[in-house]
C-alpha cells in the first residue's frame, strides 16, 4: 500500500476518533434527560478505535495516535522513517474533526468554548482538580498500558482477528479511569484538535499531552519485546491501534 494511501487512512481514522469521542463529550454527555455521561463517552472513544481498526487496519495499521506510532516504531513494528508523516496526518485529521465539531456545536445558542470543548487539562482545568504530577503519571502509565495491549494483541502469536476488540475495550477502560483526571488524552493528536479552538490555557497545557503519551508509548515499545521475546519484537506489522 502506498504511503499516500496510508496517510489518508490515518487522517480519516484520527478524524473519526476525535469527532466520535470528543463529539460524544461535547454534544451528548450532559444532554437533557438522555445524557450519556462518563460511561457513554468512554464507550464512544473505544468504539471509534474498534470500528476504525476493522476499517483501516489493513491499510495503514490504524495507529490514529502519535504515541502509538512511536511505540510501534520503538518496538520494531513500524519504520522510523515514516513516523513524522504519520504524525502529521494524524494531527491534520484531529484538527479537521475539531473544526467540524465546532461548526456543529456552535449552532446551539448556549454553546461556549469556556465549557472546555473536550480539551485536556490539569490543575484547575482537570475535571476533578488533579495536579500536574497526577496528570503526568496517569497519562504515562495509561499510554504505556495501552501500547502493551496493542503490541500484545497484534503479536503474531495472539489470536487472529481479535485485536480491534481488545484495543477498543482497552481504550474504553482507560477513559473510565482517567476522564476525571485529565479528560483523558493518551493521544497527542486528540489533544491538539480541541486545544487549538479553546486556545489560552488549553494551548499552554498541551505540552504535557504530547510529552506524557509519547513517553508512555516509547517505554512500552521497549518493554514489550523484553517481556515477549525477540520473535515477537520482529513480528509482522501491527494490525491496529488508536
Amino acid at each position: 500500500m502506498s504511503l499516500n494511501k496510508r496517510l489518508t487512512a490515518e487522517m480519516i481514522g484520527t478524524f473519526w476518533l476525535v469527532f466520535g469521542g470528543c463529539g460524544s463529550a461535547v454534544l451528548s454527555a450532559t444532554f437533557p434527560d438522555v445524557g450519556i455521561g462518563l460511561l457513554g463517552v468512554s464507550l464512544a472513544f473505544g468504539l471509534t478505535v474498534l470500528t476504525m481498526a476493522f476499517a483501516i487496519g489493513h491499510i495503514s495499521g490504524c495507529h490514529i495516535n502519535p504515541a502509538v506510532t512511536v511505540g510501534l516504531a520503538t518496538g520494531r513494528r513500524f519504520p522510523w522513517t515514516e513516523v513524522i508523516p504519520y504524525v502529521i496526518a494524524q494531527v491534520i485529521g484531529a484538527v479537521v474533526a475539531a473544526f467540524i465539531l465546532y461548526m456543529i456545536a456552535s449552532g446551539k445558542s448556549e454553546f461556549t468554548l469556556s465549557g472546555g470543548f473536550a480539551a485536556n487539562g490539569y490543575g484547575e482545568h482537570s475535571p476533578g482538580g488533579y495536579s500536574l504530577t497526577a496528570a503526568f503519571v496517569a497519562e504515562v502509565v495509561l499510554t504505556f498500558m495501552f501500547l502493551m495491549v496493542i503490541l500484545g494483541a497484534t503479536d503474531p502469536r495472539a489470536p487472529a482477528g481479535l485485536a480491534p476488540i481488545a484495543i477498543g475495550l482497552a481504550l474504553t477502560l482507560i477513559h473510565l479511569i482517567s476522564i476525571p483526571v485529565t479528560n483523558t488524552s493518551v493521544n497527542p493528536a486528540r489533544s491538539t484538535g480541541p486545544a487549538l479552538f479553546v486556545g489560552g490555557w488549553a494551548i499552554s497545557q498541551l505540552w504535557l499531552f504530547w510529552l506524557a503519551p509519547l513517553l508512555g508509548g516509547l517505554l512500552a515499545g521497549l518493554a514489550y519485546p523484553a517481556v515477549a521475546g525477540k520473535a515477537a519484537a520482529a513480528g509482522a506489522k501491527a494490525a491496529s491501534a488508536q
